[in-house]
């Protein structure tokens, strides 16, 4: 089972509890960007409005992002009803007493929430030292009558002649992002469609349903991919350039790699319309898978195209018989080149288990541009080269044909 399987199952599981939120996360896909996999959004409070309204905003951003096809499920923990002790110090009677504020709080810090003390060293190993009473000394308001203070004398008085405890409710914590009083919420794309669906629906929902008041900004992993999205267009436009100029080096054209370039969209085609087949998203995984697909399809064109060449100008062919000849010297190679490399990306393509996500989008990705690149490739690049060559030629002329080398 998938870890989305295992998810989905465990709330199912949960789902008759209501007693309790219960929510399920993947682990971060890199370690350290965020808490878990998928997004991560905080709800910003721009005129520093009460909590409460921040809260019953969150809560209401929450139920129209759980509407959204696109998204799994959206939670936050910010709640303000969270039970709480208030704790009010009599600083005047604790100054008469010459007890200071902070050695009071520094008391019950030690008592309740623990405190670092000290270091130790001891078969090799650096050990972290830390107070706290036990779990019976500090379980009821009456445990403050067991807890004392030391004065400047020395002398040990009750914390509890210092202390007065209220029980109120409120936030458990308060975050602030940006300047601004913030809700983080994480959350989920829903089971065929891409975190980047997630993120255009999160922004249609704080666009139409939240108010001026509020914003948003993404964190974590989801703030990189919000930050990178549309980036992939300039560096696929970046290969095909460096191919092209390459190539025009290398034929002495800039027509003729025409030849070799056109014929990339089908096989880039191909490997998006496998992923689609197969309910594969488009990640980055098989963005990089058709990176690496251009480099392969054009190192086949660009065999039939140099052989079409030879063909061409050393034996003096027609340029129809050129582009017959060398599509036919490498008939075979291309084919077995092109299948074995199939057939390796096979295991990754049902790969199940571990990273099977990131295994399947390059496996799929890359096995179906190959494929579709290399049929469609071995018919349409003799057709380019001739329509291209026929035009290189009209500008300059026919090529002479090379004398061998004796």
């Amino acid at each position: 089972m998938s870890v989305n399987q295992v998810i989905a199952e465990l709330q199912k599981k949960t789902a008759g509890i209501k007693e309790a939120d219960i929510t399920f996360f993947a682990p971060p896909v890199i370690a350290g960007f965020g808490n878990t996999n998928g997004f991560t959004v905080d709800l910003q409070d721009l005129r520093n409005g009460s909590l409460k309204e921040l809260s019953a905003v969150s809560t209401q951003v929450q139920q129209d992002l759980m509407k959204r096809p696109e998204i799994q499920f959206a939670a936050s923990y910010f709640r303000t009803d969270y039970p709480q002790y208030r704790v009010d110090v009599d600083a005047a009677k604790a100054q008469r007493s010459g007890i200071t504020v902070k050695s009071i709080l520094d008391v019950m810090q030690a008592y309740y929430g623990g405190m670092y003390i000290s270091n130790f060293s001891r078969f090799g190993k650096l050990y972290r030292v830390y107070v706290q009473a036990g779990s019976k000394y500090r379980g009821s308001k009456n445990s403050l009558q067991n807890i004392y203070v030391k004065n400047k004398n020395g002398q040990m008085a009750p914390i509890s002649s210092f202390v007065d405890l209220k029980r109120i409710y409120g936030p458990h914590s308060i975050s602030r992002f940006n300047l601004y009083n913030a809700v983080e919420m994480n959350g989920a794309a829903a089971p065929g469609y891409s975190s980047g669906d997630a993120l255009k629906a999160i922004k249609q929902v704080f666009k139409n349903k939240v108010s001026k008041n509020y914003s948003y900004a993404f964190a974590g992993l989801t703030r990189q991919e919000n930050q990178s999205r549309g980036t992939e267009l300039y560096i696929f436009g970046l290969c095909l350039t460096f191919v092209f100029f390459l190539l025009s080096a290398l034929y002495e054209s800039y027509i003729v790699p025409l030849a070799v370039i056109l014929p990339l969209p089908v096989g880039l085609a191909g490997s998006f319309g496998f992923a689609n087949l197969f309910g594969v998203t488009n990640n980055v995984y098989l963005q990089i898978a058709a990176i690496v697909l251009m480099g392969l399809l054009a190192k086949n064109a660009i065999l039939i195209v140099e052989f079409a060449l030879q063909r061409r100008r050393k034996q003096g062919m027609d340029i129809v018989t050129a582009a017959i000849k060398g599509s036919t010297a490498r008939l075979r190679p291309i084919l077995m080149t092109s299948f074995a490399f199939i057939a390796g990306l096979l295991p990754l393509a049902f790969a199940t288990g571990v990273n099977s996500n990131a295994n399947n989008s390059i496996g799929i990705g890359t096995a179906g541009g190959m494929f579709i690149g290399t049929i469609v490739g071995l018919f349409v690049v003799p057709i380019l080269f001739v329509i291209f060559q026929n035009i290189q030629e009209a500008i300059s002329g026919p090529p002479e044909k090379a004398q061998d080398e004796t």
